[in-house]
């Protein structure tokens, strides 16, 4: 029978510090995956596992004033997560600096032993992936929380300390953003087929 949040939790209250390691392995993955969303516009992605390990250390010591009738753990957790990621940007100061992440090559790959389909599938990947880190922080936390994270607008409201009228703005503007910034791309895979057929 799989123990819920919530009873890990009381159990954590109780004494029992040592259920907090299943609390750990339930979100490890998807906090690491979220806060190397929210570094990798500032290309510092190699500080990602520190500021998890920073972000469950906060909440381990938040504890005993979390309460779920509020939030979820999880909402709870991205939360810190989140702020633990902004304050680190703004002690580095990095948080002014974009570095467009075109400049960057991507890695080098055996372009003839992959087929034609692959090599557009993983274009439209890199591109997309461009696009979402151009978007400004609010737009591409909301999206990522959205689309990756799988959460619902309650929740990302929670974390963006928000409302959710907000968040589904934010959501809107990320989408648009992204499909204006793809969108002559588009229109060269449309002509490039076309010319293809004749």
């Amino acid at each position: 029978m799989l123990i819920t949040d919530s009873q890990l939790i009381r159990e954590i209250k109780d004494g029992r510090v040592e259920c907090y390691a299943e609390l750990i392995n339930r979100y490890e993955r998807r906090i690491l995956a979220f806060i190397l969303h929210m570094l990798k516009s500032y290309h510092m992605e190699d500080m990602a596992e520190d500021l998890a390990q920073e972000t469950f250390y906060k909440a381990f010591r938040s504890l005993q004033s979390f309460r779920d009738a509020e939030a979820s753990f999880s909402t709870w957790l991205y939360t810190i997560a989140r702020n633990t990621v902004l304050s680190e940007l703004r002690k580095s100061r990095n948080s002014e600096v974009y570095l467009e992440d075109s400049k960057q090559q991507p890695a080098r790959i055996s372009v003839d032993r992959l087929p034609e389909q692959e090599l557009l599938r993983i274009e439209r990947v890199h591109l997309v992936r461009q696009a979402i880190n151009k978007l400004p922080e609010k737009q591409r936390t909301a999206l990522v929380l959205r689309e990756y994270e799988q959460l619902d607008y309650k929740e990302i409201a929670v974390i963006l300390d928000s409302t959710v009228s907000s968040v589904k703005s934010l959501l809107f503007r990320a989408r648009h953003s992204i499909k204006q910034q793809l969108e002559p791309y588009m229109l060269d895979a449309s002509f490039d087929e076309a010319e293809g057929m004749g």
